[in-house]
């Protein structure tokens, strides 16, 4: 079993500005140490920080209240995969390659790491990508890998997080991939 961190919290803002100044307000508020904070598309603002859970609660709260009129979406998961952090941003080559390949595709970013850990959570699959809107239009999708019956398993409970926040685009299972398109996603 991966290892897990104690809590992540994120933070999309509609606003650079506006997430600037919430990402000062939450490294303000609580011990937390800051490992996302970047511009996605379009003109958005995340900020990711972990810590312990109530840390990060206190964190993701001062954000809240500083940045309200400028928050599209936020979270704080505890215990979160090692594996989705990692995947955040930089898609894994090293995977068991698997007969069957997992998208979620959702409406924003933070609602696609919500459901990449829950995926990864679910069955035993490798998460390969997780791509927060940058050249998406704001949307974000995660890339999950292993045998059919795990994917498959994977995919519906991270699709049924993002759908019950009303952020699924769409989920999909392409059981025996094709190396081609793996090669070209990844």
């Amino acid at each position: 079993m991966e290892p897990e961190l104690h809590a992540v919290g994120m933070i999309e803002f509609n606003s650079i500005a506006g997430g600037i100044e919430g990402a000062d307000a939450m490294v303000k508020a609580a011990i937390v140490e800051p490992f996302l904070m970047k511009t996605i598309c379009p003109g958005k603002f995340v900020v990711a920080v972990h810590g312990e859970v109530a840390d990060v609660q206190a964190a993701i709260d001062a954000g809240l209240a500083l940045g309200k009129d400028a928050v599209i979406d936020h979270f704080v998961i505890p215990h979160i995969r090692m594996d989705v952090i990692r995947a955040i941003g930089a898609s894994l080559t090293d995977h068991r390659g698997g007969a069957a390949l997992g998208v979620i595709e959702t409406f924003s970013a933070a609602s696609c790491v919500v459901a990449a850990d829950a995926a990864a959570k679910a069955a035993d699959v490798d998460v390969l990508d997780v791509r927060l809107a940058m050249g998406l239009g704001g949307k974000a999708f995660c890339l999950l890998a292993g045998d059919v019956g795990a994917v498959e398993r994977a995919v519906e409970a991270g699709a049924e997080r993002a759908s019950a926040e009303g952020l699924l685009v769409r989920r999909v299972v392409i059981p025996g991939v094709a190396a081609e398109v793996l090669r070209h996603i990844l």
